[in-house]
């Protein structure tokens, strides 16, 4: 079975002048550069990859405050929605920001969409990788919740993947959202900075094929849900 991965950050929508949006994705996207080779230079997508090829750009909030400006990332009401490829053909990688919406019921996110197969895949779906990736989107973003996981394993737990809801691989829980009960081995929980806690569950990558990461999952989901700390991020519409 091949697992797709991913990892975002969410937070109910939190209006920002465009400029801190900007300021914000270039700390995680420099974050990103001091990673991996393949997170260091960004292009903007296109219909085709000769014309995404020739729309690089540079990750500082200048630049970015440019490129949010244009009319066809932006959706009204002060919204931007970007998405950046890193030029990768057998390493493809994707940065995704959706932020600024003025409804209480959209959450905003930033979302990195690894490689799926190949030693690049195998580089950066490392649980010191995932959990450096959800370090930099708590630093850069300040997120109520982010999570790494399988796309596999997420439609296992959750029947409608509301965001903040389900156990991942990786977690990051914000400092408001509750504190983290203790875990049982081999789950690490660190700090990041005054900011949140981190969770990983595993020290290998995480799998939906294999019964003790599943059973494991289900264990700290239930102990986080305990704690209260597995609660939708928007309230329900009406």
């Amino acid at each position: 079975m091949v697992e797709n991965y991913y990892v975002g950050a969410y937070w109910p929508g939190r209006p920002e002048p465009l400029e801190e949006y900007a300021r914000r994705a270039s700390v995680f996207m420099r974050h990103l550069a001091a990673l991996d080779p393949t997170l260091v230079r960004w292009f903007e997508q296109a219909n085709s990859r000769d014309a995404a090829l020739r729309s690089q750009f540079t990750t500082d909030t200048e630049t970015l405050l440019g490129l949010f400006n244009k009319q066809k990332y932006r959706r009204g009401g002060g919204d931007v929605s970007f998405a950046a490829w890193n030029g990768e053909s057998e390493s493809s990688s994707v940065v995704s920001v959706s932020c600024g919406s003025p409804s209480p019921y959209v959450v905003d996110c930033c979302i990195l969409t690894p490689p799926m197969r190949g030693p690049i895949a195998e580089r950066l779906l490392s649980a010191s990788m995932v959990a450096q990736v959800l370090r930099a989107m708590a630093l850069a973003w300040e997120p109520e919740w982010s999570v790494a996981t399988s796309e596999v394993h997420r439609d296992m737990v959750s029947e409608d993947a509301a965001v903040g809801t389900f156990v991942g691989w990786g977690m990051y829980f914000s400092r408001e959202r509750g504190s983290v009960p203790p875990l049982p081995a081999p789950v690490r929980i660190e700090p990041v900075e005054d900011l949140g806690t981190l969770v990983i569950l595993t020290p290998e990558r995480f799998t939906a094929s294999n019964p003790a990461h599943v059973a494991l999952a289900a264990h700290v989901q239930g102990l986080l849900a305990q704690s209260g700390l597995l609660e939708p991020l928007q309230p329900l519409p009406g």
